[in-house]
């Protein structure tokens, strides 16, 4: 039985997530202290307590949820006796995520994830001016037939499709007349829904240009190891192992689409029977299901799940 571990991407954050682990667990606390340290403030206050839209911001939500993801890791570690490098046949995560993946197999210190998903959140943000750029999800059409939506929609403005989520679900994103345009159409095309997302920057197109940019910059300054697992890498779909091929996907990434399903797909075909989703919520796991037939996906986030996890290895 194949093993993967997969990580959550923005639109997992909730208020209180990690909060019932950090109470229970030191190795929970640990690292959202080092989080707290490497930004230099509080991030965890934001976490554990809110507001809502403070935590949604950008730069916020992106290191918030890798903290959580990498404070189930070190639990999974401590308490279930969870060993990576010799039970994961491969990491992988969601946009952001794939981040998380990067720290959980060693490739970056959890300070300088932290501090490269900062930089990522604002350089995201800042890329586009708030209203300018849109993402909107077109669901029951395949990823081709989003592709050519996005295609028509653009008419020399930028749309492109910019997560292949599986199980039908494909995001645009671009120029916010594009993306409206997009959304028309693909009623037009047999979608079963079309809708604007509430995001506040247009993700994963050419518009990210700017913050493309900027991570290779950050990216320079850190060090990066050879993962102890392999990492399919979103953008390719594929894994990746050496540091300058990590670093030169995590660019790519920015302006790229997120291919989840094709992602999954891979792994699967390699032989992963199993997914656990590490971190906040259940997304990734139920985008699983509807991906690869037959493989089991579980959500690891609370104390009990973790003692669940813990049981099924006894």
């Amino acid at each position: 039985m194949g093993v993967a571990f997969v990580f959550p991407g923005q639109g997992s954050q909730a208020v209180g997530m990690g909060k019932a682990l950090a109470d229970q667990f030191a190795p929970a606390r640990q690292v959202f202290a080092e989080v707290d340290e490497a930004l230099g403030e509080k991030l965890s206050a934001v976490i554990f307590e809110g507001p809502g839209d403070t935590l949604t911001l950008t730069q916020n939500a992106q290191p918030a949820l890798m903290a959580v993801s990498l404070a189930v890791t070190r639990v999974l570690e401590a308490e279930a006796g969870l060993d990576i490098a010799r039970e994961a046949q491969f990491v992988a995560g969601h946009s952001l995520g794939e981040y998380s993946a990067l720290a959980a197999a060693g490739t970056f210190s959890i300070a300088d994830t932290a501090r490269l998903l900062r930089i990522r959140g604002q350089a995201m943000q800042k890329a586009v001016p708030v209203g300018v750029g849109a993402m909107a999800a077109l669901l029951g059409l395949d990823f081709d037939a989003a592709t050519a939506v996005a295609a028509e929609a653009a008419q020399g403005q930028v749309c492109q499709a910019a997560n292949d989520n599986g199980g039908g679900q494909v995001v645009v994103s671009g120029d916010k007349a594009a993306v409206e345009r997009a959304v028309e159409i693909a009623k037009g095309k047999g979608a079963k829904r079309a809708m604007l997302l509430p995001v506040s920057a247009p993700f994963h197109c050419a518009l990210m240009q700017p913050a493309a940019e900027a991570m290779a910059e950050a990216l320079a300054k850190v060090a990066v190891k050879a993962p102890v697992v392999p990492v399919v890498s979103n953008v390719l779909a594929k894994p990746v192992q050496e540091p300058g091929e990590i670093v030169r996907a995590l660019v790519a990434q920015v302006t790229g689409t997120v291919r989840w399903r094709e992602s999954v797909a891979y792994m699967a075909q390699a032989g992963v029977t199993a997914f656990y989703e590490v971190g906040a919520g259940k997304v990734l796991s139920g985008l699983i299901k509807r991906i690869a037939e037959g493989a089991s996906a579980s959500a690891i986030g609370t104390p009990d799940d973790v003692a669940a996890f813990k049981a099924a290895r006894a």
